[in-house]
């Protein structure tokens, strides 16, 4: 099975049929999205997808780009495009093998049920204390030979920790992924050539594009020791194409021991269900600076490392960081390189609105907490002059300081309230809740802000009602889950109400103190009997 040539890739048409396609026919105008049955396969086939296009394109000009972004190229051009390595993604067969190890032989490693592809399966620790309890053994046995290529590319993209030797990916375990959509969808094929970067702009970011052999590329085409010479691998040492195809997971299909049936992950009908696998450890040891174009980024130190999902999932708190990015010399963050390539190089190009597309595993270590995802909107973020993306900066940053500050100090007044002196504990669901509340006004807020600024002369002259109109809806959401969720609906014989009390007006005296106002450079309240031009704080 050739990955180049099958039907394997699950995808929705326009009119909402399922179909299973050839990569050279990702062009078509009627296919939307991915429709693979888990949600982490969907974000796997979307980075081969892109992989795939980056690593083959001769595109290498953004008049093409555009051209091509418009007028999506034929099945012809996109087999031509990878007819080159065609080689590289076979699944099986005696010789290399998409994804898997080049020379692993089935007594040199451990068999492993194929189910243990799947990211959020129980280890054999849990397995062994019987701990499985909210993800069960046995629910996935045998996979067709598409599912368990998905799976193979998904657990090597996004590989966590497995024990001792069993490596993570080049941007750890689990990283966070962020893509461009356009807005509104039109075809999967402009959802995924947005993503794609001009072939010479690729080749300069990571890696050495002197390492022309097909095994700097593709690391399944050789063995471990003709890439990784010493104990470790470096961006130095390898193509720039290896950055999407790392595989840091010793791993080979068992073909031999096949069955006919229905494929445990997307019931399809298979003659050749894989049950189990070889895995060996001490794969590929990624370590050095790489830079994934499609993951934002921190700075911890003097390095920049990849940010990975979080427990609390995303929201509007991460717009400014995965967009814009937030500059210093702590807390540092960039968006992905791709992110800021669209919206530095390519307004002209581009011509349509904007998503962003945020997927990924929270990982705790070995253990899957949760799998991610979201869309952000950019509006039209893409049609504002460099100067207007700044002042979009500043503002939301200034947004985001105040509702920090905000969620900071309801928090603290509901812990007050339910509880005298220091009390411990989980408090995410009120964080939750606070910026579930706020979201909808943000992004009201940020939509007129990019609305007012996209105008080549536009300029924002004064700030202050928003200012003053978002700390109104901090106010009035910090106060309502305050008074009606967390502790005013709470049984009256189990509250101290003067303890209640004295949270409520600590409460309102931080959302209007001057840590508030600072936050939001908000003025002074005016005094009674004072003379003033300037304006008032918003009641609120």
């Amino acid at each position: 099975m050739n990955l180049l040539n099958e039907s394997w890739v699950p995808v929705r048409r326009r009119e909402g049929a399922r179909d299973w396609i050839t990569p050279h026919q990702l062009s078509d105008p009627d296919i939307v999205a991915f429709d693979a049955d888990r949600a982490d396969f969907n974000g796997a086939l979307a980075q081969f997808a892109i992989c795939l296009l980056q690593t083959t394109t001769p595109v290498d000009s953004p008049v093409l780009w555009k051209r091509l972004f418009d007028s999506p190229p034929s099945p012809e051009t996109l087999m031509e495009w990878f007819a080159p390595v065609a080689s590289a993604f076979g699944l099986d067969g005696d010789g290399a093998r998409f994804m898997q190890d080049f020379s692993l032989k089935a007594e040199e490693g451990t068999l492993n049920s194929i189910s243990a592809l799947l990211i959020e399966s129980p280890g054999e620790n849990a397995l062994r204390n019987n701990s499985d309890h909210f993800v069960k053994r046995g629910q996935v046995e045998a996979m067709c030979p598409a599912c368990a290529a998905a799976a193979l590319f998904t657990l090597q993209t996004n590989a966590p920790s497995g024990g001792v030797g069993y490596r993570t990916g080049l941007r750890g375990g689990g990283p966070l992924t962020t893509l461009l959509l356009a807005q509104p969808r039109q075809s999967l094929w402009q959802d995924l050539w947005l993503n794609v970067l001009e072939r010479s702009r690729f080749l300069a970011q990571c890696g050495d594009a002197q390492k022309s052999a097909p095994h700097f590329r593709f690391p399944w085409l050789a063995d471990i020791g003709a890439i990784q010479t010493g104990a470790e691998t470096a961006p130095a040492q390898v193509h720039p194409d290896h950055i999407f195809w790392a595989m840091p997971r010793r791993i080979r299909l068992d073909f031999a021991e096949t069955s006919s049936g229905s494929c445990d992950v997307c019931g399809q009908n298979s003659d050749r269900l894989i049950r189990q696998f070889i895995a060996k450890n001490y794969g590929l040891n990624y370590k050095g600076t790489w830079d994934h174009p499609l993951s934002p980024y921190y700075k911890s130190k003097d390095d920049w490392l990849p940010l990975h999902p979080q427990p609390g999932g995303f929201g509007y708190r991460h717009w400014l960081a995965w967009v814009l990015g937030i500059p210093g010399d702590k807390d540092a963050q960039r968006p992905a390189r791709l992110i800021s390539h669209a919206l530095e190089h390519r307004k002209k190009q581009m011509g349509v609105g904007l998503h962003l597309w945020a997927f990924g595993y929270d990982m705790d270590n070995m253990k899957a907490r949760c799998w991610y995802e979201s869309t952000l909107p950019l509006y039209g973020l893409s049609d504002c002059r460099d100067g207007a993306i700044k002042e979009i900066e500043q503002s939301v940053s200034t947004w985001l300081a105040g509702a920090k500050l905000a969620v900071s100090c309801l928090r603290g007044a509901v812990k007050d309230a339910w509880f005298s002196g220091d009390a411990r504990g989980d408090f995410s669901a009120v964080d939750m809740a606070f910026w579930n509340r706020t979201e909808l006004a943000f992004y009201g807020q940020l939509k007129d802000l990019i609305e007012t600024l996209r105008s080549n002369e536009a300029t924002l002259e004064d700030d202050l009602p928003a200012r003053q109109a978002w700390h109104a809806a901090l106010v009035k959401a910090a106060t309502d889950l305050f008074d009606h969720q967390f502790v005013g609906t709470g049984p009256i014989e189990r509250q101290k109400p003067r303890r209640v009390a004295e949270a409520h007006r600590q409460l309102l005296n931080s959302l209007h103190g001057p840590k508030m106002r600072q936050a939001l450079r908000l003025p002074e309240p005016v005094r009674a009997g004072t003379k003033t031009n300037r304006p008032a704080l918003s009641a609120g």
